[in-house]
């Protein structure tokens, strides 16, 4: 069963701008609050610009790592 509970609970306000900041890239309108009226296919745009800009960042970090 999924939960959207965080690991680090501090992080949720990072969390929703990085969700809004991914929305806003690839032409979704999120509120705040509801946003149950975005259709599937916009959810999935959101989240795979989300995990896309997670793996750059995983990326950036190994690399940096290795320096």
């Amino acid at each position: 069963m999924a939960s959207n509970k965080h690991v680090v609970p501090e992080a949720r306000e990072a969390m929703e701008k990085f969700k809004m900041e991914a929305a806003n890239e690839v032409g979704v309108t999120l509120n705040k609050s509801y946003n149950g009226d975005i259709t599937a296919k916009q959810a999935g745009s959101v989240g795979g610009q989300m995990v896309k800009k997670m793996i750059q960042q995983a990326e950036q970090n190994i690399q940096n790592n290795n320096k």
